[in-house]
């Protein structure tokens, strides 16, 4: 198989129920947001045949370099975007592009986090960086020496929804400047009342993964990203993204709910007036979620969850996320 060929030493999580999802045919187009070691593009692939094609995008530099060997042994055309995937989505859609599935696996990978001098584990020493693009200028240490206690409490508040996130912006305000990923553990650490400090995993998990998702605006790609990827799809086409914690998973889970509300009356209307259809089917309500045999396998898919629909209808995304305030999961709504 090609995903043994590529050599990566990851594990594609939720590699079978995205296939499953996504159905990728011969002489199809896939677009993969977040290209990673390409454990799941490989699976993609070897279905879309000689025909076929599928475009990579990552801004990690070392992704180009599983591109390299992956290309080198995929059945079908392959091409690669250096970028993150909002930004290449739009150039993408700027060409023209038309694809029949886009997916991504959302958050860092396996390949970032195993690099240890990246900084993006708590368990290793390195330097603070963070950056899923080397060459862009913002690092994990601009923003623990220079943030100010608020804006860095508010942060870690909110996109790390840690607790104690009062004691620990204030700790590490006190204590810069730090510039490795061990300081700042220390610190963490020390600001967390020591009954809560492993309670819920390790003590820095939570404000290693806000100053991560600050550094790599990773929800703000979500935000951009989720209307570019369904407009770049064809009528039929499939669209899927994996999230591993609900900051991700909860903008995905409303985009695509939102896709799939057809009347859009308020709900003291008696019959609809307003004509609406589904711009989409979701397929599987509630996503999906890993196996236990899954998990025993890879403990890093425990909190993956996968979310997918197919396109009914053309639509732009902005006059979908512009139809009415009202829509989303958990929006009043009637059958009609």
């Amino acid at each position: 198989m090609l995903a043994e060929m590529t050599g990566q030493a990851h594990i594609p999580v939720l590699a079978a129920e995205l296939v499953a999802a996504l159905d990728p045919q011969p002489g199809e187009v896939a677009v993969d947001c977040t290209f990673g070691a390409g454990g799941h593009a490989a699976l993609v692939a070897e279905r879309l045949g000689t025909d076929g094609l599928l475009i990579a995008i990552d801004r990690d530099p070392l992704a180009r370099e599983h591109f390299e060997r992956f290309s080198a042994e995929a059945p079908c055309a392959t091409r690669f975007v250096h970028a993150s995937f909002a930004d290449g989505l739009q150039l993408l859609a700027g060409e023209g592009v038309e694809a029949d599935m886009v997916y991504m696996d959302l958050g860092v990978s396996s390949m970032q986090i195993d690099t240890l001098e990246r900084g993006f584990s708590y368990v290793y020493d390195a330097p603070l960086d963070m950056r899923m693009n080397p060459e862009q200028e913002l690092t994990a240490a601009d923003v623990v020496n220079t943030w100010e206690e608020r804006q860095l409490g508010r942060a870690i508040k909110e996109l790390g929804e840690e607790r104690y996130f009062k004691q620990v912006s204030r700790a590490i305000v006190r204590a810069r400047p730090l510039e490795t990923t061990q300081e700042l553990v220390e610190v963490i650490t020390a600001a967390i009342p020591p009954a809560s400090r492993f309670g819920g995993g390790h003590p820095a998990k939570r404000t290693f993964q806000a100053i991560r998702i600050v550094v790599n605006d990773e929800l703000g790609q979500v935000e951009r990203g989720l209307p570019l990827a369904w407009d770049l799809l064809r009528l039929n086409g499939r669209f899927a993204g994996i999230s591993f914690h609900s900051l991700e998973d909860r903008p995905v889970k409303r985009f695509l709910a939102d896709l799939a509300v057809g009347c859009v009356c308020p709900p003291q209307l008696p019959v609809c007036v307003c004509g609406g259809e589904p711009l989409a089917e979701l397929l599987g309500r509630g996503g999906h979620v890993p196996t236990a045999e899954e998990i025993a396998a890879n403990p890093r898919a425990k909190s993956a969850r996968l979310r997918a629909a197919r396109k009914l209808a053309y639509e732009r995304p902005e006059d979908i996320t512009s139809r009415t305030p009202s829509t989303g999961p958990d929006a009043p709504r009637r059958d009609r």
